[in-house]
């Protein structure tokens, strides 16, 4: 009987087992596969000067609130069908549809004292202009600590360090 009882319970445990472990196995796959088939997280910028960002992903959730500056780079960190889940510059979160962004890859100069565009990625290049904190710099490239872009008609590299919208890790060809 104690055998019966005991078998009973080592095949009703590992019955249960798979179901303990699919959280987990479907929290990695949510991470790799996706509706739009892109990675997440990645950055994109807003397609459109009048962006609604809303609490939920459909048009009955209400507006958080309104991004009102075109090309603003943003971190999609989920997705839902059409739509996306973002995050802004200043760690906000809300849901965009998908259709009011744009691949173009840009980013935001983020130090309190702006930054330096230099004609080379070298700290010792020649500057070429000073860019402001929130001053959104479009991306062109981007190597292991320099990225290549323009912003108020000045072109040339700004240390990636000083960017939002491009990750320490990423390449840009």
């Amino acid at each position: 009987m104690r055998i019966k009882i005991l078998s009973t319970i080592i095949l009703l445990s590992f019955l249960f087992l798979p179901a303990v472990a699919m959280p987990a196995q479907a929290q990695d796959n949510q991470q790799i596969f996706n509706s739009s088939g892109l990675p997440i997280p990645r950055f994109v910028s807003l397609r459109s000067n009048k962006v609604f960002v809303r609490t939920g992903p459909a048009l009955r959730y209400p507006i958080k609130w309104i991004f009102v500056r075109k090309n603003m780079p943003i971190e999609i960190i989920q997705e839902f069908d059409t739509w996306r889940k973002i995050r802004d510059v200043a760690g906000e979160e809300g849901w965009i549809h998908q259709s009011l962004l744009s691949g173009r890859r840009n980013a935001v100069i983020m130090p309190e004292g702006g930054a330096m565009i230099s004609k080379k990625p070298e700290i010792a290049a020649s500057p070429v202009a000073k860019l402001e904190r929130g001053v959104i710099f479009k991306l062109k490239q981007c190597q292991t600590s320099w990225c290549l872009g323009e912003a108020g008609g000045f072109e040339g590299w700004i240390e990636k360090k000083s960017l939002w919208g491009v990750y320490a890790s990423e390449e840009l060809d």
